[in-house]
């Protein structure tokens, strides 16, 4: 069956467009706020959990980039909305759906991503750049889960892949302590793809993704579903996470770990 032509005009903090052989390569930017870096607010949250599955139904794309504006990949959880999660237990199960769906989306969805990531990596587009099929990092990136920062269990995509990618001792040290990682150490331990000089992060990826799209599609698709079923396995692992981490939003530590963020200084809790 042929799906009809996807609108992304309907995506506001995404830029969308088109590139390689026949158009067959979509580039994901997600916008950066203030020209500084993208941030998931309340819009951005949905509009990031739910462009794979337009993606998984345009027979059109054969492959999609995933790629930050300005100084760096993604910035994170937008704080206001984090506040609102805290306070009102409508907007956290509605955020809870989202990241579950956006974790799961990704992993379903049937053309293979590439993330290029630069700068600082942190929260929803983390999410996606970790879990995408080929993940490249700029040498100098900083990636970094930041939940126990700010005071809820490491949820999203961490409990389900990280242990997978670089091994249970070094995924407790990063998500436990909230360490960064360099995209090159990141590179070393598993946890990305490649790494690369930042003036190659985009070239490397457009590399890679018109590579998947000129290949056999049945061949690395089926070959992706297969593959992730590694991820599916850990589903109920990574149910419980999410469920823990957005417990934790409804808790006291949220709060002083939003006022340390906002007020720059160390929280105690």
């Amino acid at each position: 069956m042929t799906h009809p032509a996807i609108d992304y005009s309907r995506y506001q903090t995404l830029a969308i467009t088109r590139r390689g052989v026949n158009d067959a390569v979509i580039d994901i930017q997600m916008k950066a706020q203030n020209g500084k870096l993208p941030t998931a607010g309340h819009e951005g949250h949905w509009e990031l959990s739910e462009i794979w599955r337009d993606i998984d139904k345009d027979d059109s794309v054969r492959c999609a980039v995933l790629r930050g504006e300005g100084l760096g990949f993604s910035g994170g959880g937008d704080l206001a909305l984090v506040q609102d999660m805290a306070s009102d237990f409508g907007v956290r199960t509605r955020v809870w759906k989202e990241a579950r769906d956006l974790v799961y989306n990704v992993i379903n969805c049937d053309k293979p991503i590439v993330s290029a990531m630069h700068g600082p990596a942190v929260g929803a587009g983390l999410v996606a750049g970790l879990l995408a099929d080929i993940s490249i990092a700029s040498k100098t990136a900083k990636i970094v889960d930041g939940h126990t920062r700010l005071g809820v269990a490491a949820g999203d995509h961490a409990a389900i892949v990280w242990p997978l990618l670089c091994g249970m001792a070094k995924a407790k040290y990063y998500l436990m302590l909230c360490e960064a990682v360099s995209g090159e150490e990141a590179e070393r331990i598993g946890l990305v793809s490649l790494a690369v000089d930042e003036d190659q992060l985009l070239p490397k990826a457009y590399e890679v993704a018109d590579r998947l799209a000129a290949g056999s599609q049945t061949a690395i698709r089926w070959t992706k579903y297969s593959l992730n079923n590694w991820l599916r396995q850990a589903g109920p692992t990574f149910d419980t996470s999410l469920a823990l981490e957005f417990m934790g939003f409804g808790g006291p530590d949220v709060h002083e770990g939003v006022a340390s963020l906002r007020e720059r200084r160390t929280p105690k809790y």
